[in-house]
């Protein structure tokens, strides 16, 4: 746990209404804006949320769980120049009032601005003024949203978790392994020691308060010439500063960039609708 220390009592007032508000609104982030290279040919033309699912757009089973949900106001989709039109198209016909479409305004795989490159783009065109969820666009995982967000509610900032059960498979993803009351001790993308068979999947709670280290962490990555800068680096990042904690979904879970990923969930939700 990290401790904190106020020089004012209204210092401290206004840390325990931010941290312990239950009546804070939220905008859902989906991130679209990728070009799915690994699930060709069926990403020639259509963005990867947008590949049908056992006879549905991956990303409406996303839209699903958080449509709903009282405290989510707004819903982005961030997408790119090559297949916005593809979102926008779909949003003509099964309109929703909560949904906006952003266009990244890239056109290829090699000048994608990666998730957060995205997300500091979102922020500068758009009002991000709320905690936020973060959302993959590939991720498909069983369940309600609400359990995650109730721990978001009564903790910090929380990053959805899924028990890949193996080691080595753990080598593939975020690694996290959980301290006192589930915080996050470490957090380690794609380690060759992992340290425990938690994977991070691409589903974050933040805090507005924490939104300000997303353009830092990028004006950093920028300096260093570092290239992408993975999604999970945001957590690590944030972890410097504050808690974060760590959600551990009791159902299925899949990161669906590969063809085989595709496979195994399909046949995982035809065989729950059987």
């Amino acid at each position: 746990m990290k401790n904190f220390w106020f020089a004012k009592t209204e210092d401290l007032l206004e840390f325990i209404k931010f941290r312990y508000n239950k009546d804070t609104t939220m905008q859902a982030i989906i991130l679209a804006g990728g070009y799915g290279t690994r699930l060709y040919p069926l990403t020639i033309n259509a963005p990867k949320p947008m590949i049908p699912v056992a006879g549905r757009p991956m990303i409406e089973y996303l839209i699903d769980k958080i449509e709903n949900e009282e405290k989510i106001t707004e819903i982005f989709v961030v997408s790119n120049e090559k297949f916005s039109h593809v979102f926008e198209e779909w949003l003509e016909k099964k309109p929703n009032p909560k949904i906006t479409i952003i266009n990244d305004g890239t056109t290829s795989n090699e000048t994608r601005l990666w998730p957060i490159g995205d997300l500091a783009f979102l922020m500068e065109k758009c009002t991000i003024d709320q905690d936020v969820l973060i959302l993959g666009g590939d991720n498909l995982f069983e369940g309600s949203i609400s359990d995650f967000l109730m721990t978001f509610e009564k903790k910090w900032d929380t990053v959805l978790l899924y028990d890949v059960g193996d080691l080595e498979l753990a080598k593939q993803l975020g690694n996290v392994t959980l301290g006192e009351d589930n915080a996050i001790a470490s957090f380690v993308e794609k380690p060759e020691n992992p340290t425990s068979t938690l994977a991070a999947t691409m589903v974050y709670a933040i805090k507005k308060d924490h939104l300000k280290y997303i353009p830092t962490l990028l004006q950093e990555g920028i300096e260093k010439n570092a290239g992408e800068i993975k999604a999970g680096e945001l957590i690590a990042y944030i972890m410097r500063f504050a808690d974060v904690y760590g959600h551990t979904l009791k159902g299925k879970w899949f990161d669906i960039g590969t063809l085989e990923q595709l496979k195994k969930a399909e046949e995982w939700i035809e065989l729950k609708r059987a």
